[in-house]
Formats: C-alpha cells, sequence, structure tokens
C-alpha cells in the first residue's frame, strides 16, 4: 500500500492509517499479484523486487463493492444527520468503490440497537456505528501505550470494550483522543462536533499546558473553537494528544473569565469597572508614586511560565529598562531554576540535551523523580512504546508511580528512596560506577577537564558514599542500587529524565549536578539515544528562563554585571541599566514584610496558591501598596491586587512557546482577544504609561529583538518558524536549522566540568511531633494550580486534592479511605480527604496542589535550595490525624474568598459564553 501511495496510486483501505502498523482487517485494500494466488490486503503484504501488482480491475471491484455492502448492511443510513457527515471514511469509500444499492436488509440479527455510551465528558461511543476495524484499539496499544480498549468476543458478536465491558468512564482510559481521531467514523465522536457541526476552517498553534509543547490544528466555525486535533505534523507530539490539551479548552470561554479591567484602593474596597486608559493611568501612576516614596527598587515584576517568550521578554525588559531595577523573576524560580544552575556549571548550558524523539534510541531509561504519565503524558506515551520495543527502565521515586508497572511494562529497578535523600543516592550510584571500572574513560579524558574529574572520583569513590553505607539514609536496599548503577552503565544508551522531584530540594541543584556527573562518567551525553533531560511543567518554562526572567540574567542566560552584555542591551533599549542582580521573589516576599517592597506587577502567575508557605506569601501580599494582576480569573493573587488587567489565553494571541526540549513552536490567534488586547500588548501600555516608550506592532518584531540580542536566538523569526515547523535553539550561523542534540564533539563551555556533591541532609526533620513525611505532585487531568482545569470537565476525574498514605499508617491512627484527615506541619495545617494506598511507602503521605481550597502550600516550609531559592516542596515533615472539620485556615479562606468574590461580582465584569 505505501509503495502504491509512493507511485501515485490510492487503493481504497478502511483500517489502515499512517500512524498504525499494518492491521488488515477491513479487506478493502485487495489487490492482485502476478504469480500469487488469491486476493492478500496490500496493507499487509510486503514489497518485494520484480513484483506486479493489479490494484483495479472488475474482479477487485466486485470484491470491494461486496465487501461495502455487508459493512454497510449493519450500518445506520442516517448520513444526512451523523456528526461524522462529509469526513467519514466509510462514507468516502462507497463512494470509492461504487456502491449503489445494498441488497441486504436490515430483518436479521443487527447492531442497530446497540447503546450509546455517553458516560465521558468529551467523546460520545455510538456501537451502532461501529465496523470493528480495531482502529481505537490499536491507537490506543500503540499510540497511546495504555492498552484500554480491545474486541471482546468473535464473529458477529465482535464489540469494541473498554477495559473489561465497562463504560469508558469507568474503565482505564484516559481519555487522550487517540481512539476519536483513529475511528474512521462515527462510532467515536467529540461531544463539541456532535453538537456545532463540522469546522469551516482550521489555524495550527501549540498547547498551553505542560512542557511537551504539542503541536494542534484548533477547527474552527468563524471564532469559536469546536474541536482541537493534534497536528501529525508536530514535531513533538507527531499527532498524540492528552486529555487536556485536546479537550480541556472550554476555560478560554468560561464564565468566570473577567475581561474588564478592574480597580480598587483596598483589598476590602469594591472593585470598581473602568476604561482601559483608566486602569493602566492608574497602575503607572501608583508604580510612580511607590517608587518616588520608597526608592528605585521598592517595586517588581514576576513573569510567568503560561505566557510567551515575547510577552516574558517584554516584562522583564519593562521591570529592567522602565522601573530601573533587575526586580524580576519568574515561576520557574519553585520549579526549575536548580536545573539552569546545576546544568550551567557541569555542561555550559541551562537546558536539557535531547529532543524527545532520541528516547526510541535509548537502551536504558532512567526516570529520577519525574512522573511522565501524568505530567507529560504524550512525551511518556512515546517512552512506553520504546519500553515496549526492548529498552531497561529504572525508576527512582518515593511513591510508585504509573510507570513502574504498565500492560507489557515492568521496570528492571524501582529505586524507593525516602524523600531529601536524592543526592546520597546519585552518590552511591557513582560510587558503584568509579569503583567497579564502569567510567568511560576515554570519553572523560577527551571530552571533560581531567583535574575536576579526578577530585569528584575520589570524592565518589570513599565509603561513605557506598550502597552500603548509604542505605540506611536513603532507605534504598544496596544490592538494587548496584544493579541499577551497573545497568546504566553498561547496557548502551542511557537516557536520564527527571522532574520537580529532582530540583524542589535544598539540594535540587546539587542533584542536578550529580545527574550530569554521572551521565558524563558513563558518556552518555553527546548523541542521539542518552542526555540529561529535565522534563518541565508548563508550557513555556523554559522559555520564562531563556527570556531572562531571573533577576541575575538577560536573556540567555547572561549575567547583569557583565559590562560588555550590559551595554549592548543599554544600547537597544536606550536605557541605562542596573548592573547588580535584583531581588528573587522570596526575597521580595521578606522585603515587603520588612516594609521596603511595596508594588509588584504580576503577569499570568498565582503564587498566592503555587508558592509554598501560603500564609507567609499572603502577609507579604497584603503588606504591599500596589498589586497588579494580569489573569484570565480572579485566582489567589489577584484577591490581594489593587488593579486586575484582564489576560488573554493562548486562543487570543501569537507568539512562540519553547518546552522542554528547547524547541521554540508557534502560537497563533485563532480569535480576537476577549478583553480587546493580548498580553504582550497590555504591558506595553503599561510600560508606555510609566514612561519606557515601547512601539511594537506584533510579537514576530519582539522575537526580532530577541534575536538580534541572544546569541542562541540569532536565527530565529517567524518567517524561519513557520518555514521549519519548529526550531530547536541554539539557531544561528552554526545550526541554521536548529540543534536537536547539543553537547556534539564538546560540551558548550567547552570541557565538561564535574562537581562534588556532598550530601547534606535537609534541616526539615521528623520527629516524634513530625513523624512523616509529605511530598507533593501532579495528576493526569489537572494542571499545576488547576486555574485552567478546574474549569472544565476534567474535574470528573479528580475533583478535589485528597492524601495518600500507606495502610500502615492509616491503621495506626485510625483512618480508613474518605476520612477527613487533618495534616499539621511547621509552617501550617490543613485538611484533606485520605486515600489509603500502597503507592506511598511507610512513613511518607502524598498530596497533589490543584485546588487552592485544599492548602497543600499551607503546610509546605520556605526551606530551599541552597543555590536558587527553589522551595522545598518534596519534604515536609507533618503529623496526620483523623479530624471531622475543616482547618482554622480554610475557613478563613473560604470567608476571604467569598467576600473578594462578592467584591468582584459587583464590579459586573464577567465574560458570559456564548
Amino acid at each position: 500500500m505505501s509503495a502504491a501511495v509512493d507511485a501515485g496510486v490510492r487503493v481504497p483501505k478502511l483500517c489502515a492509517t499512517d500512524s498504525l502498523e499494518a492491521f488488515g482487517s477491513c479487506r478493502l485494500c485487495l489487490v492482485e499479484i502476478d504469480g500469487r494466488p488469491g486476493t492478500p490486503a496490500s496493507c499487509t503484504t510486503p514489497v518485494a523486487p520484480g513484483m506486479k501488482v493489479t490494484t483495479q480491475n472488475k474482479q477487485l471491484a466486485d470484491i470491494r463493492r461486496g465487501v461495502m455492502e455487508l459493512y454497510i448492511s449493519d450500518h445506520p443510513l442516517d448520513c444526512l444527520t451523523c456528526p461524522a457527515n462529509g469526513h467519514c471514511e466509510l462514507q468516502d469509500m462507497a463512494g470509492v468503490v461504487g456502491l449503489r444499492e445494498v441488497r441486504y436488509g436490515y430483518e436479521g440479527a443487527n447492531h442497530l440497537i446497540a447503546e450509546k455510551d455517553t458516560s465521558n465528558p468529551y467523546f460520545t461511543f455510538d456501537a451502532s456505528k461501529c465496523i470493528v476495524c480495531s482502529r481505537c484499539v490499536r491507537a490506543c496499544d500503540e499510540q497511546q501505550g495504555t492498552l484500554a480498549l480491545t474486541i471482546q468476543n468473535r464473529g458477529f458478536d465482535s464489540t469494541v470494550s473498554a477495559s473489561q465491558n465497562v463504560s469508558f468512564m469507568d474503565s482505564e482510559c484516559v481519555s487522550c483522543g487517540a481512539c476519536v481521531q483513529a475511528c474512521p467514523t462515527a462510532t467515536l465522536s467529540e461531544n463539541t462536533l456532535i453538537e456545532k457541526g463540522q469546522a469551516e476552517h482550521s489555524i495550527t498553534t501549540t498547547c498551553a499546558y505542560c512542557g511537551v509543547g504539542c503541536s494542534f490544528r484548533a477547527e474552527m466555525q468563524g471564532e469559536e473553537v469546536v474541536r482541537m486535533v493534534p497536528n501529525m505534523d508536530g514535531h513533538a507530539n507527531h499527532g498524540h494528544s492528552c486529555v487536556k490539551g485536546r479537550f480541556a479548552i472550554g476555560y478560554a470561554t468560561h464564565s468566570d473569565r473577567i475581561v474588564k479591567p478592574m480597580i480598587r484602593a483596598k483589598i476590602t474596597d469594591p472593585w470598581r469597572e473602568v476604561s482601559w486608559e483608566e486602569a493602566i493611568s492608574y497602575a503607572a501612576s501608583e508604580l510612580q508614586r511607590i517608587q518616588a516614596k520608597y526608592g528605585r527598587d521598592s517595586i517588581g515584576g514576576i513573569t510567568s511560565s503560561r505566557c510567551t517568550n515575547e510577552e516574558t521578554y517584554l516584562v522583564q525588559k519593562l521591570v529592567r529598562a522602565g522601573f530601573g531595577n533587575n526586580n524580576v523573576d519568574t515561576c520557574a524560580r519553585v520549579c526549575h531554576s536548580p536545573t539552569g544552575y546545576g546544568l550551567k556549571n557541569t555542561l555550559g548550558e541551562s537546558a536539557g540535551t535531547q529532543n524527545f524523539d532520541s528516547v526510541m534510541k535509548a537502551d536504558v531509561i532512567f526516570v529520577i523523580g519525574a512522573n511522565p504519565t501524568d505530567g507529560h503524558p504524550v512525551f511518556a506515551s512515546q517512552m512506553k512504546r520504546r519500553l515496549r520495543q526492548g529498552a531497561k527502565l529504572i525508576v527512582a521515586d518515593p511513591r510508585r508511580i504509573d510507570l513502574v508497572r504498565t500492560p507489557h511494562i515492568e521496570a528492571e529497578q524501582h529505586l524507593k528512596l525516602r524523600p531529601g535523600t536524592n543526592v546520597a543516592l546519585i552518590n552511591s550510584l557513582a560510587h558503584v560506577i568509579v569503583t567497579e571500572g564502569l567510567v568511560k574513560e576515554d570519553f572523560v579524558r577527551a571530552r571533560c577537564e581531567m583535574p575536576s574529574f579526578e577530585k569528584w572520583r575520589s570524592f565518589v569513590a570513599q565509603e561513605r558514599n557506598s550502597p552500603e553505607a548509604m542505605q540506611a539514609v536513603t532507605g534504598v536496599p544496596a544490592a538494587d542500587v548496584r544493579a541499577a548503577a551497573r545497568l546504566y552503565a553498561t547496557g548502551g544508551n542511557g537516557a536520564i529524565y527527571y522532574g520537580l522531584g529532582v530540583t524542589e530540594h535544598s539540594q535540587g541543584s546539587t542533584m542536578v549536578m550529580g545527574i550530569a556527573n554521572l551521565a558524563m562518567a558513563t558518556g552518555n551525553i553527546g548523541r542521539e539515544g542518552v542526555g540529561v533531560n529535565p522534563l518541565r511543567g508548563q508550557n513555556n518554562v523554559q522559555g520564562s528562563c531563556d527570556m531572562g526572567s531571573f533577576p541575575h540574567e538577560f536573556p540567555g542566560y547572561r549575567h547583569v554585571s557583565d559590562d560588555s552584555v550590559r551595554a549592548m542591551f543599554e544600547d537597544a533599549w536606550g536605557m541605562k541599566l542596573q548592573g547588580e542582580p535584583g531581588l528573587r521573589i522570596p526575597n521580595m516576599f521578606e522585603a515587603a514584610l520588612d516594609g521596603d517592597f511595596k508594588g509588584l506587577y504580576i503577569e499570568g502567575e498565582d503564587i498566592a496558591q503555587s508558592d509554598p508557605n501560603t500564609q507567609h506569601v499572603t502577609a507579604a501580599l497584603t503588606s504591599m501598596e500596589c498589586i497588579i494582576v494580569q489573569d484570565l480569573f480572579l485566582n489567589e493573587s489577584a484577591k490581594f491586587a489593587h488593579v486586575f488587567l484582564p489576560g488573554s489565553s493562548f486562543l487570543e494571541k501569537d507568539g512562540t512557546f519553547t518546552n522542554a526540549e528547547r524547541r521554540i513552536s508557534r502560537v497563533r490567534k485563532v480569535m480576537k482577544p476577549k478583553s480587546g488586547y493580548a498580553d504582550w500588548e497590555i504591558t506595553q501600555l503599561l510600560s508606555n504609561a510609566v514612561g519606557y516608550p515601547m512601539n511594537y506592532a506584533h510579537p514576530s518584531e519582539i522575537m526580532d529583538e530577541i534575536a538580534r540580542l541572544t546569541p542562541t536566538f540569532t536565527g530565529v523569526s517567524f518567517a524561519r518558524i513557520d518555514e521549519l515547523g519548529s526550531i530547536q535553539w541554539p539557531c544561528n550561523a552554526e545550526h541554521p536549522e536548529g540543534t536537536p542534540t547539543m553537547h556534539i564533539g564538546e560540551f558548550v563551555r567547552g570541557k565538561g566540568k564535574f562537581l562534588v556533591t556532598e550530601y547534606v541532609p535537609t534541616a526539615e526533620k521528623v520527629n516524634a511531633r513530625f513523624p512523616l513525611i509529605l511530598t507533593t505532585g501532579r495528576i493526569l487531568s489537572q494542571y499545576n494550580v488547576g486555574a485552567q482545569t478546574r474549569r472544565t470537565e476534567n474535574n470528573q476525574w479528580h475533583d478535589e486534592d485528597r492524601l495518600e498514605i500507606h495502610p500502615q499508617d492509616a491503621e495506626d491512627r485510625g483512618i480508613a479511605e474518605g476520612d477527613w484527615v487533618g495534616i499539621e506541619s511547621r509552617a501550617g495545617d490543613t485538611v484533606l480527604r485520605a486515600r489509603v494506598t500502597e503507592r506511598v511507602q511507610p512513613g511518607v503521605v502524598y498530596t497533589t496542589f490543584h485546588f487552592p481550597e485544599s492548602g497543600a502550600n499551607v503546610i509546605t516550609t520556605d526551606n530551599s535550595d541552597w543555590a536558587t531559592n527553589c522551595p522545598e516542596y518534596k519534604v515536609t515533615a507533618v503529623q496526620a490525624i483523623r479530624v471531622s472539620q475543616p482547618s482554622d485556615w480554610q475557613r478563613r479562606f473560604r470567608e476571604f474568598s467569598e467576600t473578594q468574590e462578592s467584591l468582584m461580582k459587583s464590579a459586573d465584569v464577567l465574560f458570559v459564553a456564548k
């Protein structure tokens, strides 16, 4: 069949697609081959030299019409009212084979009265239209890797079944949409397609959820999105998707959207709806008043990883050139700032080394402190494909994540370490590699600084770093550590993927260095199938860092104290710039409580929910005189704001996102901004009002400026991205089409540098009062602080944060499944419902942080990474007891939130979805 397509010949088909393995079930693609009997299926017949194939003649036409006639004889003839009308492959093939009549009536047995399964909120399964082509089953197996669907029974009784003949909602289905996309009929149809009808045009854009950066076609009716369809040409996702990117976009037109600017003098005052002109003028005058009264450094800004590169660039430019200081920071501070610090110091660049496709050449996959199936599901599906092909898996995680054991996959080693002991574990792994002669000596000599290597080797070889010595610290059996180290060092291409379970620790930066050390020592860097790969949490975490959002760095990770770099930006921006780093987010809070920091511009970030020690954060916010929040909803931070500037969703703007593999992809506007302005335009208005002029006409002009001023972006432009589809930086004269794999031949810094990674136990200790360790993470259906996904049907899967607790710990405390549990730490207390599970080990409890009322960050402390101040979310000493009522904090939170919502409703500014 593929050879025929290459020759310009189309063979009729129903069960075959470009994205699935050949199956040969529909019998529509039959052909004749000279010298062979019968009519084999062209999709499953391999090409051979000298083969002569007939694809069209009377016999084949008769057979195909007969096959199609049988399909249609058991299929509803409701084409005019069918949601797939005009886009139905069965309909198309009936025309292709010339079917004009059906000789068989409906008098006999048929499936026409089969019941619909409407349990899933996003799609409907209409079994009466199913032709049992198995495309949905194969898509679930081959693309998604969940294996949630099957063909149940045989012959006439064959039906598609979710799990063991249960509803889609009750099955193992993860609602990725692969089955819906694969279906050639209307058997599986998006509910929006059923309700709204077919789209009239489509626009390609990039998902605004996790750091995978999936490409989608937004299929539209005018300015209304009918559905999001994963783009087959998407370089990060190759036509796959997850439940969030595919379906959870309802937040963009949710009735909670605020679309008019609001101001107020105090947070106890009602909001007042005002014009854009008045809102911008008021915000600018307040910032100027504060600086005049308290000094130049009394205000600052926070950028967001949910915003585009261009928007983030403008915010940091506004702070540096407009505010006159370097008090700018980003939410990456609280997630991946240790990645930047650790990789910059060892490898020379603050980013991952590979593209996602590289995993398909890995022989050993080492997942540390990451949960890809929940946090990065599309990449996880690709990883699972490679594991099913035979790659070996090592997982280091305190909790049993899904990857440890899924259909056809089981980790060789699950290193179930105690939270906070990452560095001890990485040193033990290194100890084995060094002392057992597993170092890739030729690679190290050629590519790394030998004095640093010798110092590191001497350190990790010490007996105190051995698996046996560290077993009491990490809780991981020494034999398992040795087996994992040997497998990674000798198993072929070894690739490390890590997440927030690495960075969100007091030794987050140390652990990143330890991972880089391990990769260099084993030669697992600088080619496909290996590398050090941070899985970025939000859609533009990498980009927000690239754009200079940290207080000590200009765009491109160049320090503000570098006179030549600063002079270049001064010349381009026409302003004298400060050479001293500004305040990090935690420093802003402390300065606010000290009375020195009084004004804050926050674009797209919710620090009141996402940052640790919530009560400390809200106390700092309360002490400020002017907080400007630019967002879609009245989030937790906005409840402390004095100016609300309604932002725009990713569907309402042009720009770029940079995903976890350094891939820069276009975000394209599919509808007009509901508030009248895209986010970059709002920042420009504010900058002009404070006296620093910006006059961009389009985000492409902002990217052109970024490219002029940032060496790794010199070859990047909207036109170039449109031409190539996407670009992985560095993109410059040396790499005009980007750089999929970094550090080939030599490291960015020249020679790789090994750094000693001494294990220092966290200051957060368990004791009799706080005997358990709380760690946190994410779940598939929800995203980050939940502002987007909580306003979608994804709540049907996860409508509250729960506390996972081991049966032994639950029994000791008289806690049963579903009980309310009070969790108290040194920072505060809250109440969550219990989930008793062996996913967590004894002594460890776990929760997510997607719902503000859960107060997950009320109990996390302000302990942080020694180098970057990244919070230690993953290690909090707590006690858990059975309770019957909410915590005092939750009662205060509810009262405050109800008050703020009533003050906002009086302004009558909500967007009413049409």
